[in-house]
C-alpha cells in the first residue's frame, strides 16, 4: 500500500488580505503605516491588494465599486470583512495595533467603531481633496489684507 503525505490545509493559513483603494491618498498613507510593520506571527502574512488597479481580479461575488467604497479585509478563513470588523482583523495581526483590536472586543465597542467609520466615510471625499493638496505640496494660502489704492476712485477705503 502506497501512502502519500496528507497536507494539513488548516495549518497552512491563507494570508490576511487587505483590499484597499490605492487611488485614495488617505488610504495610501494608512496602508503605508501598516506595510511597514511585520505581522505578529511570521507564519501568518498580511498581503495588500490595491483594488483601484483594474488589471487585478477581485474576490468572487464582489464589485470594484463595492470594494472601493469601504475598507475590506479577506480573513485567513476566506471570509470578507468590511468597515470596523476589517480594521479589527488587521489590527489584531499587527504589532502596536493589537490593543485596539482587543478594545474592539468590549461589548458595544465594535458598534461604536462602525458608526464612527460610517461618519468618516461621509467626510472622506473632502478629506481626500485636502490630502491631495498636501501631497502636491500645496497649502491653503492665507488671504492678503486689502490695501486701498488711492488712485482708484471706486475703492471706498481711499482717504
Amino acid at each position: 500500500m502506497v501512502t502519500e503525505p496528507v497536507r494539513d490545509v488548516d495549518r497552512e493559513a491563507s494570508p490576511l488580505t487587505v483590499l484597499y483603494d490605492g487611488a485614495c491618498p488617505l488610504c495610501r498613507r494608512e496602508i503605508g503605516v501598516y506595510r511597514g510593520l511585520q505581522p505578529l506571527q511570521a507564519d501568518m502574512p498580511v498581503c495588500f491588494v490595491d483594488v483601484s488597479d483594474a488589471s487585478l481580479s477581485l474576490p468572487p461575488g464582489t464589485s470594484r465599486a463595492q470594494l472601493l467604497a469601504r475598507f475590506h479585509v479577506r480573513g485567513r478563513d476566506g471570509e470578507l470583512l468590511s468597515g470596523a470588523q476589517a480594521f479589527l482583523a488587521l489590527w489584531a495581526a499587527l504589532p502596536g495595533w493589537r490593543w485596539l483590536a482587543r478594545a474592539g472586543r468590549v461589548p458595544g465597542a465594535a458598534w461604536v467603531m462602525e458608526r464612527s467609520y460610517r461618519l468618516f466615510l461621509r467626510w472622506r471625499p473632502s478629506l481626500q481633496r485636502w490630502a491631495v493638496r498636501l501631497d502636491k505640496g500645496g497649502r491653503p494660502t492665507p488671504r492678503k489684507p486689502h490695501r486701498p489704492d488711492p488712485a482708484d476712485p471706486h475703492d471706498d477705503a481711499s482717504p
